[in-house]
C-alpha cells in the first residue's frame, strides 16, 4: 500500500534537510544579491521620492499583524513599489496589493473569522485549535490534514484579479520545491494556485502541483522575503511575524504543537543564517506571544499586541523619508 502520509520523524527530518540546504542558498547567493541591491531599480525619478517595498512573513494567525503594518503604510500615504509574500504573509500581501487597503482587511477579518452572528468565537472555543474557522475541516488526505478549497474559494470572492499581472501593485509569493529543496519564487500567471502553493504547510496542508512541481508552505524556505525587494526598492521592510512560546507545564507537546513548533525553529534557523549575510532598510518583530498557529479566532489580540509594532514602523519609516 502506498504511503500517502507524513510520519512524524519523516517531517522532522525534511525540516532539518530544508535548514541545510537554505543556510547554503544564502550563503552562495549573497555575492550575487549584495551587487545586485547597487543597481536597485526606482520608478520614483520623478518625484524623487525613494521606492518602498515590504515583505511581509510567513507565521500562521500571527500574521494577522501585516494588516496594522499595512494601515501603517496607509495612514502615512505610502504605496508599496513591490510586495513580497510568504505563506500567511502571501494571502494578506495578496488581498493588499489587489487594491483592498488595510483598514478593509482588517473589517473583513473582523467580519468573516470572529463574527458573533456566527457562533464562530463560542464554536472554536469548544473545538482544538486545528479546527480554527468553518471555511478549513479536518480531511485525512494525500498529503495534509486540513483542507483549505473553502479558505481558498473565500480568497476568488473577496480577491477580483485572477492573475498576478491584474494587481494594482506588483507581488512576488514564495514557495518551496519539495523534490528539489530550493525556493520557487511566483509572480506571474495565476494568482489563486500560488497563494495555495505558499500556505501548504507540511503535514497540515495538501502540497500544490504547480507546473510540474510539488510546492509546499513558502516559510520552510525563505520566512521573511525581503532579499526579493532588495534589487527593486530603496527602502525595503521584512515583517518577522513568527511569534514568541512560552514554556507550558506539560513540556511534552502534542501533535499539533511539534509540527508546529518544529517549523518556527527551522524559520528561526534560516533567519538566523539569513540576517547574517543581508538586511532590509527596516526589520521588525512584533511581539506576539502565544498565540498558535491555527488561533485565527484572536485576531483582536494579535491586534492589541502587534500596536506597537505599528508605531516603530511609522516613527522608522518618519526617519528615512524625513517627514
Amino acid at each position: 500500500m502506498p504511503d500517502h502520509h507524513f510520519s512524524r520523524r519523516r517531517l522532522l527530518g525534511l525540516l532539518t534537510a530544508t535548514i541545510a540546504s537554505v543556510s547554503l542558498q544564502w550563503s552562495s547567493a549573497h555575492a550575487a544579491k549584495k551587487q545586485a541591491s547597487m543597481h536597485k531599480v526606482s520608478s520614483s525619478s520623478d518625484s524623487n521620492k525613494p521606492t518602498v517595498g515590504i515583505a511581509l512573513g510567513a507565521g500562521g494567525a500571527n500574521g494577522l499583524a501585516h494588516i496594522l503594518m499595512l494601515e501603517a503604510l496607509d495612514e502615512m500615504g505610502i504605496k508599496p513599489h513591490r510586495i513580497a509574500g510568504s505563506s500567511i504573509g502571501a494571502i494578506i500581501g495578496a488581498l493588499y496589493a489587489s487594491g483592498i487597503s488595510g483598514k478593509q482587511i482588517r473589517e473583513l477579518v473582523e467580519r468573516f473569522i470572529i463574527s458573533p452572528e456566527e457562533g464562530l468565537v463560542e464554536e472554536v472555543v469548544e473545538q482544538d485549535a486545528a479546527r480554527w474557522v468553518e471555511f478549513l475541516d479536518i480531511e485525512l488526505g494525500e498529503g495534509g490534514l486540513l483542507s483549505e478549497e473553502g479558505f481558498i474559494s473565500f480568497l476568488y470572492d473577496t480577491i477580483e484579479q485572477e492573475t498576478f499581472e491584474q494587481l494594482d501593485i506588483p507581488l512576488k509569493i514564495i514557495a518551496a520545491d519539495l523534490w528539489h529543496r530550493n525556493q520557487i519564487v511566483l509572480q506571474s500567471g495565476a494568482l489563486l494556485p500560488a497563494i495555495k502553493a505558499s500556505m501548504a504547510l507540511p503535514g497540515v496542508f495538501d502540497p500544490v502541483i504547480l507546473e510540474n512541481r510539488v510546492l509546499i508552505d513558502g516559510g520552510t524556505v525563505n520566512p521573511v522575503p525581503y532579499d526579493q525587494l532588495s534589487a527593486e526598492c530603496d527602502i525595503v521592510i521584512g515583517i518577522d511575524v513568527s511569534g514568541e512560546r512560552s514554556i507550558p507545564e506539560a513540556m511534552t507537546p502534542g501533535y499539533f504543537a511539534t509540527i508546529f513548533n518544529a517549523a518556527k525553529v527551522m524559520q528561526q534557523a534560516i533567519m538566523t543564517e539569513k540576517l547574517r549575510h543581508e538586511k532590509p532598510e527596516i526589520y521588525l518583530s512584533p511581539r506576539i506571544v502565544d498565540i498558535r498557529a491555527l488561533e485565527f479566532y484572536r485576531a483582536s489580540e494579535v491586534f492589541e499586541q502587534a500596536r506597537p509594532a505599528k508605531q516603530e514602523l511609522k516613527q522608522q519609516l518618519s526617519k528615512l523619508l524625513g517627514v
